[in-house]
């Protein structure tokens, strides 16, 4: 009876050894809908429990013009998730914060010759769902947002070709918001 027992403590422990392994553990990540705007938007999200995960990424817009607008945006973000099933599976929420550099045209700036240029720092919550499409790859469909704390120097195009600062501040101009700054559909591919 005791070698049974014995057995079955064995085989048991040998199954959820091998459902580990075969459980994802690491992902690596591209934002598929940024792609088209040659826009980078990668990241790597981690089980560290049965039902959370923590995700860095980074996102990199390098354009410096877009239909003469100013559009560089350097950003990075950690994430706690948490999944209600399990992780990386179906609907999760999540919160993050991350730092930002920019040099862009706000969009109430449009066509004015005047842009920004500063840092910000962004605080916020997440709501996704992530799904499993293949045995290696996910499907994380994504929208956030939240506190855009900003730090910058406005400046404005003074003919022929000279920017001179056209905001009051001695230092910084402070600007602080409620924005959305995360979204898209993630593709996902298992490491481990």
């Amino acid at each position: 009876m005791k070698a049974v027992l014995l057995l079955i403590a064995l085989f048991g422990y040998g199954t959820m050894q091998a459902q580990e392994q075969l459980e994802a553990k690491w992902l690596v990540k591209g934002n598929a809908l940024l792609i088209p705007g040659m826009i980078l938007n990668v990241g790597s999200e981690y089980k560290v429990s049965m039902h959370s995960t923590l995700q860095a990424d980074v996102l990199i817009s390098p354009w410096k013009s877009i239909s003469g607008n100013h559009a560089q945006v350097y950003m990075g973000h950690i994430e706690w998730r948490y999944y209600l099933t399990h992780a990386f599976d179906k609907w999760y929420i999540g919160l993050n914060t991350g730092l930002g550099l920019f040099d862009l045209t706000k969009w109430n700036y449009s066509g004015a010759d005047k842009f920004q240029r500063g840092f910000t720092i962004l605080a916020g919550a997440t709501l996704g769902y992530q799904y499993q499409i293949s045995s290696k790859w996910y499907m994380d469909l994504f929208v956030g947002g939240g506190t855009s704390q900003a730090n910058y120097h406005g400046y404005e195009l003074v003919p022929p070709d000279r920017w001179i600062r056209y905001d009051a501040a001695s230092e910084w101009n402070k600007s602080g918001e409620i924005i959305p700054y995360r979204g898209g559909v993630m593709i996902s591919y298992k490491i481990r």
